[in-house]
Order: C-alpha cells, then structure tokens, then sequence
C-alpha cells in the first residue's frame, strides 16, 4: 500500500520529506501548512484521473478475455503475476486494459514495455482505437527519438530500453504505478536488467505492481524469482496453415515465340517470376 492513499506516485517521494520535516519540527507552521497543501493537491488531482479514466472494454472474444475477472483478482490480491499467454490469446492488447479495469493508472500510468518499437508503437495504436481516443491522449508510446505522452495518459507504451533508461532519471520509476513487461520469454540484456532491477524496486514500493507475461514455459522461473508470484495460463487461438509446394520443373515452349505464349526451363525463370506464378496459381 502507499504511504498516502489516494495520491499520484510521483508525489509520494516529496509528500514523504514534507511529513518527515514536519514530524522533525512540529511546532513549524510554515512546514505544516505546505504538507497539508502539497497532500491536498495530490489528492486532488488523483480525483480528477480517476474521473477522467476511459472505460475499458475488454474483448471476451480473445483467450484473455475469458479471465479478467481471475485477472483483476489476482492482481489486486499480489504485487507480482506472472502471465503464460500463448500466441494468439491476446495479452499484449487486453492485459492493459484489464488492469485499468482494475483501479490501476491513477495514481500513476501503466508502463508496458515491448521488446521492439515498431510493435509498442503498432500496440499503443490498437488499444487507442479499441478505447476510442487519439493515440498521445489517455494512451501514449515512447520509443527513441519519439515520444506521444502527456500528462493525461493512462497507458504508456514503450520499449524495454526506454523504461532501462529512466531508472537513471527516476530510480522509482515514480511515474507509473502498474508495469507490464511483455515478451519476457525473450530474455534480451534489457529485459534481464529490468527484472533484477523491478526485484529491488518492488520492495521498495509496495504500491508498484508488476505483470510478467511469457509464451513459453519458462514461467515458472520467473514466478520463482519475484518470490513464487502466482501464475496464470491463457490459452492461444490460432487458425489453421495450408501449404502447397509448387513443382518448377516443368519445361515449356521454344524460345523465339512472343513472351505470353512460350513456356521455359524452370532454370530460365527468374526468382520474381516464379514468386508471381506461385501466387497466381
């Protein structure tokens, strides 16, 4: 829990020096009146966030959707889950939006991370449209040498290396109160840094949740390492591949004739013909 419920994340650090200056000098008008104003101002404007939350729609026709409310449980019940979807169930677009069906990104955005940027870029689109506002708005995305956020986005997508160069600025990653760290099962330097570093962090700020999310089964070790977290396994939906194999052996026509009429030696067609007649075919 926080220090002062119902505040923005960012302001614990200085409400928490404020009341230490307080409790060090009670007879300080001067230190009291500006706690009391700077608590007072957090409150209010994590009222008027939590006023202005977009509804979040969650799509049941997805594998995730069928557990959202599990979802919303568990994490209002533990700091850290751990998420095995496979492909296909829909957990990049809708976990963000469960947790903000949750109460979660008021006191702070939703940072969800993604191993590359075309992919947090392409994402922070989609759930804009599926929340219907413009993308910078209550959904943003960072990604290098491009940034849509503003001071009213509730989700933030961005890459695993944005969220990496933060902790330089802000060690607490005091902007955000939920964080999402997708594609776990990746395990880049970025990712293993985040998540060594999220372990420490977590202990720090019981406020601060963490979902892991993993297509494989290496979800069990990352549930061990935040400390048995508890998992939960979302089936994929995928549809069926056909594949044919096209035989370019056959010969054809004499060289000599017009172009549309004569057929060739498999060796005399280029790559790009055989593309085009596979595909006509």
């Amino acid at each position: 829990m926080s220090d002062f419920p119902e505040t923005l994340s960012r302001d614990q650090g200085r409400l928490r020096r404020l009341q230490a200056a307080c409790r060090r000098n009670p007879a300080d008008a001067k230190a009291q009146a500006a706690f009391a104003r700077a608590l007072a101002d957090s409150h209010a404007a994590f009222a008027a966030r939590a006023a202005a939350r977009p509804e979040a729609r969650v799509d049941d026709g997805l594998p995730v959707g069928r557990y959202a409310d599990e979802l919303r449980e568990l994490i209002a019940r533990h700091q850290v889950v751990v998420v095995a979807g496979e492909t296909g169930s829909g957990k990049t677009t809708q976990l963000p939006k469960i947790c903000l069906a949750a109460g979660r990104g008021v006191a702070g955005m939703i940072g969800c991370t993604q191993p590359r940027r075309i992919a947090a870029r392409a994402v922070a689109k989609r759930v804009a449209d599926e929340l219907g506002t413009s993308l910078g708005a209550a959904v943003g995305f960072q990604v290098r040498f491009n940034e849509q956020v503003g001071d009213n986005t509730y989700l933030k997508f961005m890459t695993d290396g944005i969220l990496l160069a933060e902790i330089q600025s802000d060690p607490w990653l005091s902007r955000y109160d939920t964080l999402i760290v997708d594609e776990a099962h990746e395990r880049s330097l970025n990712i293993d840094f985040l998540l060594g570093f999220l372990k420490g962090l977590l202990a720090k700020r019981r406020d601060l949740k963490l979902i892991v999310t993993s297509a494989t089964i290496d979800t069990a070790r990352f549930a061990r390492h935040f400390g048995d977290a508890p998992v939960l396994a979302v089936e994929g939906r995928s549809y069926p591949v056909e594949v044919r194999y096209r035989d370019f052996q056959e010969t054809a026509a004499v060289r000599g004739k017009p172009r549309a009429e004569r057929l060739e030696r498999a060796e005399d067609l280029t790559l790009s013909e055989k593309i085009v007649r596979t595909v006509d075919e």
